[in-house]
């Protein structure tokens, strides 16, 4: 499968897409998209298919897909058009990535305010999906951290609206997954560091119980908090996890040969994955061998140790195309919320996973704070796990029991990691769904901006 940026060129093309997934490939016209002229361009000349914009294509399903209809690629409107270093606020077009605000900031001592596991996600796609990150339990998700942005609606005009212009379209566009308009441009806070290291704890738990202990009576102490959980394990040693945590390093904290330029970086892709891997490869007994290895390998405790920015926040980056070794069926990736005061649901949903005979190569669990007001923004106070299983007979099943027992406890699924649930059930995960609908007929209503996501979940 190709994606966009790979695809995109100066004239119109039919191509295949998908999301990060690899999973059911749907046929768009791809329009490149260099600034807000282009855009609407395309979108005075739009199909009866309608219209998305799309960057760089991490959502894990659908939600950057529009069959039959026109996807704007919008990785050329990459500019980065205003700065206050003072203020630590930067004014960019939608199509930057967040690589490319730290490769440009981190050495001039701002960092972004959020950032999900992959720093190859635009601006415009951290306002779509409202990204979270290992901080949100202190710094909320990336929308929280938008002054205003310009937003490109079905009847041609440009629109700013933020927190206090127009608070309704923008809570609807951070979350929105792109289907109130075109997100051209947008003011960001990002965060002032004085170095590029992390200072990181590391603790080995040896189940879920204890895992929960920790993030509850310590996540308060460390500004990013993430631990990998082993979903394979069973019985006593179900949900044993690594759990790391940490902040940026103060200068005075960094050794002395590096307190000169403490704020180097350099966040590069090292390889790239071919795609030739068979499927099956990430089978059971590979993952187990796997998470046995990486459980055993993993301190029982250390303190202080110094990382990088990638290690720590990126380690899937550094290898380009990783969603290959999934092999040619593709994997989901499921991610669910359950509040503070479910953690039996927590445990149920793991039981069922660990008992499944599916295994997850990539799981971490979360502790979120407070949500955002946006009205299809995922995080909510409670535990979010993340999983990225391989496309086998048997998953839909198990997804569809995980599907409930998250509705039955007032959680949620995510939409940027979703190609598969049913919508009676999202309906009953997001309780300001049809505040949602309203807005977007308000400014939409011939459901001009769609997408596979929004004709599956009736959006």
């Amino acid at each position: 499968m190709a994606d966009a940026r790979e695809t995109a060129h100066d004239t119109l093309s039919r191509v295949q897409l998908t999301g990060w997934g690899r999973t059911a490939p749907t046929s768009a016209v791809l329009a490149p998209v260099r600034g807000e002229d282009d855009a609407r361009a395309v979108l005075s000349g739009r199909s009866a298919r309608g219209v998305l914009a799309r960057g760089l294509a991490r959502s894990y399903g659908d939600a950057a897909q529009n069959a039959g209809g026109t996807v704007l690629d919008m990785t050329g409107a990459d500019r980065v058009l205003a700065v206050d270093l003072a203020a630590g606020e930067v004014e960019v077009e939608a199509g930057i990535s967040l690589d490319a605000l730290m490769n440009q900031f981190v050495p001039q001592g701002l960092f972004v305010p959020v950032t999900a596991g992959t720093r190859y996600v635009t601006v415009g796609g951290a306002i779509a999906a409202d990204i979270h990150g290992k901080n949100h339990h202190v710094a909320g998700s990336f929308a929280q951290h938008v002054r205003w942005l310009d937003l490109l609606t079905a009847d041609g005009q440009v629109r700013r609206v933020g927190p206090d212009e127009d608070p309704e379209l923008f809570w609807a566009t951070a979350g929105g997954m792109g289907l109130t308009g075109v997100i051209l441009r947008a003011r960001v806070r990002m965060k002032p560091i004085e170095s590029s290291r992390i200072v990181v704890d590391t603790d080995r738990t040896p189940d879920l119980d204890s895992l929960m202990t920790m993030l509850t009576e310590t996540d308060h102490l460390y500004d990013y908090s993430v631990a990998w959980i082993d979903c394979v394990a069973k019985g006593s040693r179900m949900g044993r996890s690594v759990l790391t945590r940490g902040r940026f390093a103060r200068r005075d904290e960094l050794p002395v040969r590096r307190q000169a330029d403490p704020l180097r970086y350099s966040g590069s892709v090292k390889l790239s994955a071919p795609d030739v891997f068979p499927p099956g490869l990430l089978n059971l007994a590979t993952v187990a061998a796997f998470n046995e290895v990486w459980y055993r390998k993993a301190p029982t405790a250390k303190r202080g140790q110094l990382q990088s920015i990638p290690t720590f926040f990126h380690p899937l980056d550094g290898v380009g195309a990783w969603n290959r070794i999934y092999g040619p069926r593709g994997f989901v990736q499921y991610q669910f919320t359950v509040p503070i005061g479910k953690e039996e649901a927590l445990r149920n949903a793991l039981v069922k996973i660990s008992s499944s005979g599916h295994a997850s190569f990539l799981a971490v669990l979360k502790r979120f704070g407070e949500g955002s007001p946006g009205m299809l923004s995922y995080p909510s106070p409670g535990w979010t796990l993340a999983l990225d299983i391989p496309v086998v007979k048997g998953l839909a099943a198990l997804l569809d029991q995980l599907d409930e027992l998250v509705v039955d406890a007032g959680g949620r699924i995510y939409l940027a990691k979703d190609s598969r649930v049913r919508p009676e059930l999202f309906e009953q995960m997001y309780p300001r769904l049809e505040d949602f609908r309203m807005v977007r007929k308000r400014v939409d209503p011939d459901g001009v901006f769609t997408s596979d996501l929004a004709r599956r979940l009736f959006l």
